[in-house]
C-alpha cells in the first residue's frame, strides 16, 4: 500500500515538473520535437496523467487544493504547447515562402452586364426626372391585366404566356402594374419607371426566355403629348447609343395605350444602311409605347378630361444585347465566366 502524499509536497512536485516543463520547451527547435514533449508531460501515459494517479493518496481534507493546483499545471501544459505549436507553424510557413517568385493575381468584383445596363438606364431617366418605383413579383391579375384594360377573355392575355402562382395570383409579366400602383396612391404629376424582373412561360432560345427584365416608363400631367413621348425616347436613345442614333415609331395595339405604337432604333452595326443583323431594313425593334388609354385611368381615379399621359416599356436584356452586340440571350444568365470577364 502506497503512504499517504501531503498536500505541501505535492505542490512541490507540481512546481518542479512545471520547471522542467518550461525548461525543455525552450530549447525546442521543431514541431517533431515539440510533438515528444507533448507525450511526455500531456500523452496518456505522460506526467500529469501520473500525478492524477496519485491524488488519492492525499489526505480527503488536503485532496481538493491538491487538485486545484494540478488542474492548473494540466492547462499551463496545454496552452503553451498549443502557443509554441502555432509559432513553429508560422516560421515554417514563412521559411517555405519564394519571395522570388511572382505573386498570385487577386481578381476583383464586377458587375453583370445586366446590372450595367440597368444603372445606366435608370441614370438616363433620373436626370430627365424621372423617379424609380417598385412593385411585387408576385401580382394579382387585377394588376397585371384587368387595371390595364385586360379583362378576362381578352386575346392580348395569350400574348403573355403568364405563369400563374394560384388562381388569381401570376409572376408578373411586365412591370406595367407598378403604373396602377403609382397612380392608386398618387395625384399626378406622375413621371416614374419601374425596373424589375418578369416571367412569362417561354421556351429559352437565342431571343427568348422565361425570366426577363424590363423598365416600364409613365408620365401623366396636364398637356402631355405624343411629342413628349418621342423626345424621351429619342433622348434616351441617344444617351444609351451615341448622338447620331434614330427612332421609328410605328401603328400597333396594345389595350393599355390608345394609340399605340412600337418603337424602333436604327441598327447600331450598318447604322440605318442595312445589314444581316437589321434584316436589311436599317432599324431593330425595341418596345412598345403609347398614350395612356383613359380607360386605364378611370381605375385610379384620374380625370382624362384634365390630365393624359404616356406609357413605354423596353426589355433591359434586348439593350444590353444591342450595346454589346450580343447574339444570344441565354448568356446572360448561364453565369459563364468567360463571358462575364468581357464586361
Amino acid at each position: 500500500m502506497e503512504s499517504q502524499v501531503t498536500e505541501k509536497s505535492f505542490v512541490q512536485r507540481i512546481q518542479q515538473i512545471q520547471n522542467e516543463f518550461e525548461s525543455e520547451l525552450n530549447q525546442i527547435k521543431s514541431l517533431k520535437d515539440l510533438e515528444g514533449v507533448r507525450i511526455a508531460y500531456a500523452g496518456r501515459k505522460g506526467v500529469v496523467s501520473s500525478l492524477f494517479k496519485q491524488l488519492g493518496n492525499i489526505p480527503p481534507e488536503e485532496r481538493k487544493a491538491a487538485g486545484q493546483s494540478l488542474n492548473l499545471l494540466k492547462q499551463f501544459v496545454s496552452q503553451t504547447i498549443q502557443s509554441r505549436e502555432n509559432s513553429l507553424s508560422c516560421r515554417n510557413v514563412k521559411q517555405k515562402i519564394d519571395i522570388t517568385l511572382p505573386g498570385e493575381p487577386h481578381y476583383t468584383g464586377r458587375l453583370h452586364p445586366l446590372t450595367q445596363v440597368l444603372r445606366e438606364i435608370k441614370l438616363c431617366f433620373q436626370n430627365m426626372g424621372f423617379s424609380i418605383a417598385q412593385g411585387p413579383e408576385v401580382e394579382s391579375e387585377y394588376y397585371n391585366f384587368e387595371a390595364l384594360n385586360i379583362p378576362k377573355g381578352h386575346p392580348a392575355r395569350d400574348m403573355h404566356d403568364t405563369i400563374f402562382v394560384d388562381d388569381n395570383l401570376v409572376l408578373r409579366t411586365h412591370t406595367s402594374p407598378v403604373q396602377i400602383r403609382v397612380m392608386e396612391n398618387q395625384s399626378p404629376p406622375v413621371r416614374i419607371i419601374a425596373p424589375g424582373r418578369c416571367y412569362r412561360r417561354d421556351t429559352p432560345d437565342a431571343s427568348h426566355s422565361p425570366f426577363f427584365h424590363q423598365v416600364e416608363g409613365l408620365c401623366v400631367d396636364k398637356n402631355v403629348n405624343f411629342a413628349d413621348l418621342k423626345g424621351v425616347i429619342l433622348t434616351f436613345a441617344r444617351h444609351m447609343f451615341g448622338s447620331d442614333m434614330k427612332i421609328r415609331f410605328r401603328p400597333s395595339f396594345f389595350p393599355f395605350t390608345e394609340p399605340s405604337a412600337e418603337y424602333d432604333f436604327s441598327c447600331l452595326i450598318c447604322r440605318g444602311r442595312g445589314c444581316r443583323v437589321c434584316k436589311g431594313t436599317g432599324w431593330v425593334e425595341i418596345s412598345g409605347a403609347g398614350m395612356v388609354n383613359p380607360v386605364v385611368f378611370g381605375y385610379v381615379g384620374y380625370d382624362p378630361e384634365e390630365y393624359t399621359g404616356y406609357a413605354f416599356g423596353m426589355g433591359i436584356e434586348r439593350i444590353a444585347m444591342l450595346l454589346f452586340e450580343i447574339p444570344d440571350i441565354r448568356l446572360f444568365f448561364e453565369n459563364d465566366m468567360r463571358f462575364l470577364n468581357q464586361f
